[in-house]
């Protein structure tokens, strides 16, 4: 067995100029490779994205035009980056969105990549498991566990908080296998994190909606919990009428 206490896992983030990990481009890139007693080593640049940043991006990572200018390709930056992440386990918040667009962009480059064959582990599923902070956001999480504030919406500060975030989250596991089983398995969301019904309870989101949200491409635990509280209200239903023979009756 593997024990987290000894083993070296890698964070990573990436800010982008949008959120089409096909079509859009990585213009930040921060990576830290750390046990559980500290980071040991780590490596983070702005990047040219060779286009525009749309301004909905700016307002959120607050990196312009004019910073990136005359910075490295990301082409040229991968052979730095890749060794970092290695083989090792991958530490992220929403990590997926990060490792598909490092995994585009060498392919892009046409530089051998393995990052999709490393374990990976959602600090965002991490923390839906431990249910104990109001929303799961970074941010928030930072705030939960009077973890210091790195500064702004940037690669590298998240990636510290992250890394501190990942260990308080991890604290209730021994093994990376536990982990991994923990995980294999839907999280069941008590309320709604997104949409115009963002933070409500499950059980009062009207069914119509969830109904349309369960036919999108949402993550395994939103849909899950989708599907099940669409179950659970038929059943309801089921049994109401069982109940009461004239219940569907105007």
């Amino acid at each position: 067995m593997a024990l987290i206490k000894d083993t070296t896992f890698v964070c990573f983030d990436c800010e982008a100029t949008g959120l089409d990990t096909a079509g859009d481009r990585i213009i930040e890139v921060a990576v830290a490779t750390f046990t559980l007693d500290g980071i040991i080593d780590s490596f983070e640049t702005l990047i040219d994205p060779e286009r525009p940043i749309p301004d909905v991006s700016i307002a959120i990572h607050h990196i312009t035009q004019d910073m990136i200018q005359g910075k490295p390709k990301i082409a040229d930056v991968l052979p730095q980056i890749l060794p970092l992440i290695n083989k090792h386990p991958i530490i992220g918040h929403g990590i997926s969105f990060d490792i598909d667009l490092i995994d585009i962009a060498a392919r892009r480059a046409n530089l051998a990549c393995q990052i999709k064959k490393n374990l990976s582990f959602d600090t965002l599923r991490l923390a839906r498991l431990y249910g104990e902070s109001p929303t799961n956001s970074l941010q928030q999480l930072r705030m939960h566990f009077n973890i210091a504030e790195e500064g702004a919406h940037r690669a590298m500060s998240d990636v510290i908080v992250n890394i501190q975030v990942f260990k308080r989250l991890a604290s209730q596991f021994k093994t990376i296998e536990q982990l991994i089983e923990t995980l294999s398995k839907p999280i069941t969301l008590k309320n709604m994190p997104l949409g115009k019904h963002k933070g409500r309870a499950m059980k009062e989101v009207p069914l119509e909606y969830l109904l349309w949200a369960a036919r999108q491409e949402f993550d395994q635990d939103l849909l899950f919990s989708l599907r099940s509280e669409i179950n659970r209200r038929k059943k309801g239903d089921s049994f109401s009428q069982l109940a009461n023979p004239f219940a569907g009756l105007q």
